[in-house]
């Protein structure tokens, strides 16, 4: 009598990383449908038509227009689009600062790790929402100043991550083995650390867009993020509060919802991806 592998796949498992997978490319799919048709229609977003102001939900304007008669549709579609860009380099970005802290963290001796480890504790210790504001208006506001405030707050928790699997990769038999045979830092860095902790870095760079989609549909919201002429989510929903009272409730509802679906579209990436990696949580 043969006995399975601890960890040979089962039918069970290799279902669920297909619906996994087929998950994750749906999500992904209709993300760059929001961010295309986003842009496709940006020219409608800023186009007034007073003959068509604060219409309710119709088959023409399935959003309504607003008190400009602008088609609110394309003004959620094309404020969505400006917020997974912006969202997009804010990430990437901050994702590469927590990857390079945590390189140095780890292999940068003890007074390194020290100094890392201080700087993540003063950034988490800070409310985030007041950091951004300050770095925001520091540098100007507008599509700039909300970029540099989003990444550079959002890699703390990315730091430690990178950093535990860095530090558990550099103590690992197969790296000894390769400097035992003389392999140089920079072979070793190449051909084991990067590999080793790719996944985490890609599962964490996509888990920090709906973190930066909403921290920049808030602080834009207060008066601190993106400018009044470019159609922005934090825009819409600030401009619609004065119209609420006035009966016009979807200036609000679609364009939230529409948010909410958007950072639950990232989550469902996010995680997937990760179940995908971690071959424990796949065969949940």
């Amino acid at each position: 009598m043969h006995e399975q592998p601890l960890h040979a796949p089962t039918g069970r498992s290799v279902a669920n990383r297909k619906r996994t997978l087929i998950m994750c490319v749906v999500a992904a799919v209709l993300l760059i449908l929001v961010v295309v048709g986003g842009l496709m229609v940006s020219p409608q977003a800023t186009t007034a038509n007073f003959d068509m102001k604060s219409l309710a939900p119709s088959f023409a304007h399935p959003f309504g227009t607003d008190w400009m008669g602008r088609d609110m549709c394309a003004r959620t579609l094309t404020g969505l689009a400006t917020s997974v860009l912006v969202g997009l380099l804010a990430a990437v970005v901050s994702s590469f600062i927590a990857l390079g802290l945590a390189t140095v963290s780890a292999l940068g001796g003890t007074r390194a790790d020290a100094a890392v480890t201080w700087l993540v504790d003063l950034c988490m210790g800070i409310p985030h929402i007041v950091m951004l504001i300050l770095i925001s208006y520091a540098c100007g506001k507008g599509f700039l100043g909300v970029t540099i405030a989003l990444s550079l707050t959002h890699w703390p928790s990315l730091t430690r991550v990178l950093r535990a699997e860095i530090l558990q990769c550099n103590q690992s038999a197969f790296v000894a083995h390769a400097r035992k045979l003389g392999a140089s830092r920079r072979r070793i860095a190449l051909t084991h650390m990067v590999p080793y902790v790719l996944p985490q870095f890609l599962v964490g760079l996509v888990l920090l867009f709906p973190h930066a989609i909403t921290h920049e549909a808030s602080i834009t919201f207060l008066g601190f993020g993106l400018p009044p002429n470019m159609p922005a989510i934090g825009i819409i929903l600030s401009e619609s509060m004065s119209y609420l009272s006035a009966g016009m409730w979807w200036l609000t509802v679609f364009p939230g919802l529409a948010l909410v679906g958007t950072v639950m579209l990232f989550d469902v990436v996010g995680s997937g991806l990760r179940r995908l990696i971690d071959p424990h949580s796949s065969q949940d």
